[in-house]
């Protein structure tokens, strides 16, 4: 199974079909650089990109170049389901390495939607997923304290790569540069390499700016005041009227 499905069947289990269908919805991924924007703010959207494989963002900019990174995708995210609708982008997604991005044609989203309502619920399902993450980010941005902010923003990494598949046990890619992170977070390089030189020192955490490890989850939950619920992984899958049929 791709990423998709893995990710889409902790709300519901699909049937061959529908797997077939999730495999299918687009031709052969287009291979884009490291740190290179897939579409711009301003540009037309034709479809909806989905991350193959890599690791990319969503941001916001200022016209003197300021950024604020928005968002974080693994591979198996949809980049907004729903950006066909718009005349114009009004974010950009770029890639933080090399990736894989299949762009789903407006048309192809129409017709699996309509055909396939477990599908439809289920993409459902991964949008309301994607503003819940919105909210806690902005719940860190207001709220949480510089040190809590880092450790959430981990937590939440580690758990999204989990459930697709991409932990290598306590470790998980983790491309971010201090000058990502400070876009993440709202706080200055400066404060960005005081705040990981603590949460090392603590030893709850290893990140050198390309892999994560995770010593101790259970205390780096605490330090974050994490809770897992708004991510909404695995709950779906007990909801009934859902679960697929033998194909």
């Amino acid at each position: 199974m791709n990423a998709l499905v893995r990710k889409l069947e902790h709300f519901c289990s699909f049937n061959k079909e529908e797997r077939a269908v999730l495999d299918s919805l687009s031709e052969l991924p287009l291979v884009v650089a490291p740190r290179h924007d897939i579409i711009r703010e301003g540009d037309n959207p034709t479809g909806v990109n989905l991350i193959v494989d890599g690791y990319a963002v969503r941001y916001k900019a200022l016209a003197d170049g300021r950024r604020q990174i928005l968002g974080y995708f693994v591979p198996g995210d949809i980049c907004d389901l729903r950006v066909f609708i718009l005349k114009r982008m009004d974010h950009s997604i770029a890639t933080l390495t090399q990736a894989e991005i299949k762009t789903i044609p407006e048309k192809r989203v129409v017709e699996v939607v309509d055909r396939y309502p477990r599908i439809m619920r289920a993409l459902w399902w991964a949008t309301l997923v994607e503003e819940s993450i919105t909210r806690e980010w902005l719940l860190s941005m207001g709220q949480r304290t510089a040190v809590e902010r880092f450790a959430h923003l981990f937590c939440e990494i580690y758990h999204r790569a989990h459930a697709v598949g991409l932990a290598d046990g306590p470790t998980v890619r983790l491309p971010l540069r201090q000058s990502d992170l400070a876009e993440m977070t709202g706080l200055s390089a400066v404060h960005v390499n005081r705040v990981l030189q603590q949460l090392r020192k603590s030893g709850v955490v290893k990140f050198d700016g390309r892999l994560l490890t995770i010593v101790n989850l259970e205390q780096l939950e605490e330090i974050a005041l994490f809770d897992p619920l708004y991510l909404h992984m695995g709950e779906g899958r007990a909801a009934k009227g859902i679960q697929a049929k033998s194909a």
